[in-house]
């Protein structure tokens, strides 16, 4: 039996899902919007949420048997009959079952589209004699994060995008307040994002430097800077970084990340 749940839902704060919350953060987010997908089986050992327009998130736990965990699936592909989902995220291997289920009851092929590290930081090492400090972005620099968005696009996701594009979320980006930049002689070289804060962590993503300002230490300085500012507030800073970027992953485990679950993300077709 399934049941639709919100994000103060006693199911985000039981030691099943906690056990796994690093890898599967991106939930709270998604079960903060209430045009948002999110439904719990009744035993509360497995969560399907999600945001309108974008993936599914898939966590089962890892206590649930072989038996009742297919059962489980086959209930909620029962539930889900007439949903369109672009893709579903979470355990590979969990994922791919449901994916090939899926696929088979809606008449789609799955294709594994990219596999993410979830890490987690609760001990910074911050890397020593990078030039430059952290600085708050504001409307100053509304352009340069333009540019920088456009860069991560492609650079993350292999979408070329021209700057003027990004102007409108450049400026969604400076509002929040939690949107930095590295700062080299007043410079803008590097950027990252405090992305969203749950009740246990913090999650960080858009970090990005231009190919001209690497190999620098410029990412790891803004990104221990930013785990500090977490850090302090009493929250464990949390990413996910794609496999296929060995050097993003390096910078991360040797600014003190831990790894916690790797994600699979898989498109429907």
């Amino acid at each position: 039996m399934w049941q639709k749940f919100g994000v103060k839902d006693r199911v985000l704060r039981q030691n099943m899902f906690m056990a796994d919350e690093v890898q599967y953060n991106l939930i709270h987010r998604i079960c903060e919007s209430e045009r948002s997908i999110c439904l719990k089986a009744s035993n509360e050992t497995m969560i399907f949420a999600q945001s309108e327009g974008h993936n599914a998130w898939l966590w089962i736990s890892k206590e649930l048997a072989a038996d009742p965990k297919n059962k489980l699936v086959q209930e909620l592909l029962e539930f889900l009959k007439g949903n369109e989902l672009p893709g579903i995220s979470g355990d590979q291997v969990i994922v791919e079952h449901f994916a090939e289920a899926y696929s088979k009851a809606n008449g789609l092929q799955f294709v594994p589209y990219m596999i993410m590290e979830s890490y987690v930081c609760s001990e910074v090492r911050k890397p020593a004699h990078v030039e430059g400090i952290l600085h708050l972005a504001t409307r100053q620099h509304l352009e340069t994060v333009a540019e920088f968005l456009a860069g991560f696009s492609e650079a993350a996701y292999g979408v070329k995008v021209e700057p003027s594009s990004q102007i409108a979320a450049a400026e969604s980006a400076i509002e929040t307040g939690n949107f930095y930049l590295w700062l080299v002689g007043g410079h803008p070289v590097s950027m990252a994002n405090i992305a969203h804060r749950s009740p246990r962590h913090a999650r960080i993503n858009a970090v990005y430097t231009p190919s001209a300002f690497r190999k620098k230490g410029y990412a790891s300085a803004v990104v221990a800077e930013l785990c500090s500012i977490l850090i302090a507030e009493g929250l464990d800073p949390m990413l996910y970084a794609d496999l296929k970027n060995p050097d993003a992953n390096k910078v991360y485990q040797n600014i003190g990340f831990v790894e916690s679950g790797q994600v699979a993300d898989i498109k429907f077709k």
